[in-house]
C-alpha cells in the first residue's frame, strides 16, 4: 500500500475536486483506495509506504490518444535526398523509408525510450500506432515487451496499408489480430488491441472491408483522417464521395473507432462521426510541424464531436500539446477567446475515451479507480484551485515537471529516479541501435 501525500490534490473527481493539504491510498492491486486530506489518511493508513509530494501537485496521470513510438530513432536523423515539399513527400521520403528498414530490435528500442520519455512526462497510459514494415510479424509484441519494461499501460495496434503490396497488407491485418488476442488472454487491465490503419488513400475498399469483417465485436480501428488534403482529394476523386463518407460506409467507424486528425472535413463529415460517435483525435504539434492544416476543433466540440488530445510521435509531453492546441485555435481562428474547451480534451475526454477500451477507470482519483498518480513539482504564485487547475498547469507546468509516476500502484519514477531500472543503459542501447538504423537508411 502507498500513501501520495503533502501537495495540492487535483483529482478529477467532481465530488472532491481539490485539497490544499491532501493524498491518496493505493492498494496493492493497483486500485485507489482513498482520496482526501492528508493528516486523515496517515491515521488511517500508518504503515503505508509514504511519497512526499514536497508540496506539488499530485493529479491522474495522462493519457496519449495518438502516438507513433517508431518514430523514435528519426529524432536527429539526416537522410540523403530528403527536401520534401508537401506532406506526401514527408510520407514517401522520410517515414516509409524509415518503417521499411526497421527490425524487431529497432521496434522494441525505440518503443522502449519512447515510453521512458512518457513516465518522465507524466504519462500512464498510451494509445500507439504502429508501423515497421520491414518486420511486421511479432512487432505489436515487442512494443508491449517494451510497455511492461517500463510500467505503462497501453493500447496497441498496426498500420495496414496497400502501400508495400498485398502480402505485406496480409501480415499487417494478422499482426494486429494475432495481438488482439495476445492482449486478451493478460487479464491484468496493462494492455489493448485495436485494429490499426494508415490512411483511407492507401486503403482500397477490398483491404478496408478485410479489417473490418475480421475484427472482433469489442475492439474499433485507430486510423489517420484526412490528415492531408492529398486525402481528402483522393476519395472524392477515386470514390466519389468524402474521407469520413466512404470509412462510414465501409464499416470502419464507431465508439470504439479513432480517427486521428481529421483535419480537412466538410461539415457533413463532422455530423457523420458525431452520429457515429466516433473518436477524433487533435495532434497540433504535428499538424503544424507538417504543415498540413489545423482542424477545427472549438467546431467539432460544439456540434457535439468526441475529441481528445494525442502527440503523433511528436513529443511525449501531453502538457505540451495542450498547450499548442490552446494557442493553435486563437491564432486559426483570430480570436483570443477560443479555445475554452482545450483544457477539457486532456483532463477529461482523454481519459473518457481511454476507458472505451479500458474497464478500470482512468483520469480520477477516487476510490476504485486506476492507481494512475503523478506528483508535478509546480508551486503556484497566485491562487490555484479546482476550477483554475487546469489554466495553472498549463501556462507553468510542462511535463519535464513531473517528479513522480505511479502506474496501477507501481512506482515507475520517485524523484525523478527509476527503481530498478539502468535508464542509462537503455539510453546507450537505444543510440547504439539508432546508429545501425541509420547505416541501414543512409547506406
Amino acid at each position: 500500500m502507498i500513501l501520495v501525500a503533502n501537495g495540492s490534490l487535483l483529482t478529477g473527481d467532481p465530488a472532491l475536486p481539490w485539497l490544499d493539504r491532501g493524498g491518496v491510498v493505493v492498494d496493492d492491486d493497483g486500485l485507489i483506495r482513498e482520496a482526501g486530506p492528508e493528516g486523515k489518511l496517515k491515521k488511517a493508513y500508518p504503515g503505508a509506504r509514504y511519497i512526499d509530494a514536497r508540496g506539488g501537485v499530485i493529479m491522474p496521470g495522462f493519457v496519449n490518444l495518438h502516438h507513433h513510438c517508431y518514430s523514435a530513432f528519426a529524432r536527429g536523423l539526416s537522410m540523403k535526398g530528403y527536401r520534401p515539399a508537401g506532406f506526401l513527400q514527408i510520407l514517401e521520403g522520410m517515414w516509409w523509408r524509415l518503417d521499411r528498414a526497421m527490425t524487431l530490435e529497432d521496434v522494441y528500442h525505440s518503443a522502449a525510450v519512447t515510453f521512458l520519455e512518457c513516465v518522465r512526462a507524466g504519462v500512464t497510459t498510451v494509445f500507439d500506432h504502429h508501423a515497421s514494415y520491414g518486420a511486421i510479424q511479432g512487432s505489436l509484441s515487442e512494443v508491449s515487451r517494451a510497455a511492461d519494461r517500463l510500467g505503462l499501460r497501453a493500447c496497441l495496434c498496426y498500420e495496414v496499408s496497400d502501400r508495400d503490396g498485398e502480402e505485406k497488407c496480409t501480415q499487417a491485418i494478422e499482426e494486429n489480430l494475432r495481438f488482439l488476442r495476445e492482449a486478451a488472454r493478460r487479464k491484468d487491465e496493462m494492455r489493448h488491441g485495436m485494429m490499426g490503419m494508415h490512411a483511407a488513400f492507401t486503403l482500397s475498399d477490398r483491404t478496408l472491408e478485410r479489417c473490418v469483417e475480421a475484427l472482433p465485436p469489442a475492439a474499433g480501428c485507430h486510423i489517420h483522417v484526412a490528415e492531408g488534403l492529398d486525402d481528402a482529394r483522393h476519395s472524392l476523386q477515386t470514390y466519389g464521395k468524402p474521407v469520413v463518407r466512404r470509412l462510414r460506409d465501409r464499416g470502419v467507424l464507431g465508439r470504439k473507432t479513432i480517427a486521428a486528425h481529421s483535419i480537412h472535413l466538410n461539415w457533413e463529415e463532422v455530423q457523420l462521426l458525431r452520429e457515429t460517435d466516433t473518436m477524433v483525435v487533435h495532434n497540433p504539434q504535428s499538424n503544424m510541424g507538417n504543415a498540413v492544416g489545423c482542424a477545427n476543433i472549438p467546431e467539432y466540440v460544439k456540434a457535439g464531436v468526441t475529441v481528445g488530445l494525442g502527440t503523433d510521435g511528436y513529443t511525449s509531453d501531453m502538457l505540451e500539446s495542450c498547450k499548442a492546441a490552446g494557442v493553435l485555435a486563437k491564432h486559426h481562428s483570430q480570436d483570443p477567446g477560443a479555445g475554452a474547451e482545450i483544457p477539457g480534451l486532456l483532463f477529461q475526454s482523454n481519459a473518457a475515451m481511454a476507458n472505451r477500451y479500458f474497464k478500470t477507470p482512468l483520469g480520477v482519483l477516487k476510490a476504485g479507480a486506476a492507481g494512475d498518480i503523478i506528483v508535478v513539482d509546480y508551486h503556484p504564485f497566485t491562487p490555484m484551485d479546482g476550477g483554475n487547475a487546469g489554466g495553472h498547469l498549463l501556462f507553468g507546468a510542462c511535463g519535464r515537471d513531473v517528479t513522480t509516476t505511479i502506474v496501477a500502484g507501481k512506482v515507475l519514477m520517485e524523484d525523478r529516479v527509476f527503481p530498478g531500472l539502468d535508464t542509462q543503459k537503455l539510453l546507450a542501447d537505444a543510440r547504439q541501435q539508432a546508429r545501425d538504423l541509420w547505416r541501414r537508411l543512409n547506406g
